[in-house]
């Protein structure tokens, strides 16, 4: 082997070590807090009270996750929280499929104008339009029930909209020629050849818009009663003392149970998670 080659091999290894430290490093970094929250559910009071902080627990306490499970309707508001994020996700990336089409393939005076508007509207919290629309949604009488989450599908999510309007703006124009020549409408084309094409994004858009919605906790507790809430407002004000103090080592447990169903549906869609990104431009 020439030296040029020997050292030329020498520093591709070290590159890749160092980018797999790197790598190491940021997961680490990234599962620290889930780890930290699953050690704590599954240590005693006595434990959590413990000067020094006791880093693993002295006596594994699986019966934390059991007594979560059994303290509340943990069922029942995974439920509720299941039915809303699967009907905002579905209708929100059906309709951020649909605006994505229109700014990417037709042409219309002021479209750059008004993409601009849906770029800006992301700067937005959320908190600045949640009281204005419950307020909304009082009046329509929609309060304590699962309507908002139906409107706010079908109104689409400026985010999503960027990452179809990406995906479809890359695609050839003469998919849609053709159609157009065997006498397809829009409506068409983008039910029939786009949004088929599509399936990578719609993987993303649909897990991103479920985490969003599971992980909401704001409208929730704003807009539903106790019965019909969600998993996230239960974890967060039931496991409380007769004082109102958290009871920690059972929120920790019941958080952690909380976790696992956004995890498993990343597992499932995580090809086209990943694909959907990288096929929008933003590797």
């Amino acid at each position: 082997m020439k030296p040029g080659s020997a050292a030329a091999g020498v520093r591709v290894r070290t590159s890749r070590l160092v980018l797999y430290t790197g790598l190491v490093v940021v997961t680490g970094l990234f599962l620290g807090p889930f780890g930290w929250l699953v050690l704590t559910g599954l240590k005693s009071p006595a434990e959590l009270a413990a000067s020094p902080v006791h880093w693993l627990p002295d006596h594994v306490r699986w019966g934390n996750f059991a007594d979560a499970f059994r303290l509340i309707d943990f069922l029942g508001y995974a439920r509720n929280s299941l039915i809303i994020a699967t009907i905002y996700a579905t209708l929100v990336t059906l309709s951020s499929a649909w605006v994505g089409f229109g700014f990417a393939r037709l042409n219309a005076p002021g479209k750059k104008q008004l993409f601009g508007v849906l770029l800006g509207s992301m700067m937005l919290p959320q908190i600045v339009t949640l009281f204005p629309t419950y307020l909304l949604f009082a009046k329509l009488g929609m309060v304590d029930t699962y309507w908002p989450w139906v409107l706010w599908g079908l109104a689409g999510a400026p985010y999503l909209v960027f990452l179809f309007r990406q995906f479809f703006a890359g695609l050839p124009r003469e998919l849609e020629e053709a159609a157009i020549v065997d006498g397809c409408g829009y409506t068409g084309i983008f039910w029939r050849i786009f949004l088929p094409q599509s399936k990578p994004v719609l993987a993303a858009s649909f897990v991103i818009a479920f985490t969003w919605s599971w992980g909401d906790f704001i409208a929730p507790q704003l807009l539903l009663s106790t019965d019909r809430s969600t998993l996230a407002v239960a974890v967060m004000t039931t496991y409380v003392t007769s004082a109102g103090t958290p009871v920690a080592y059972l929120q920790a447990a019941a958080s952690v149970m909380y976790v696992v169903p956004v995890l498993l549906i990343f597992l499932v869609a995580q090809r086209g998670f990943v694909a959907g990104m990288s096929t929008t431009g933003l590797k």
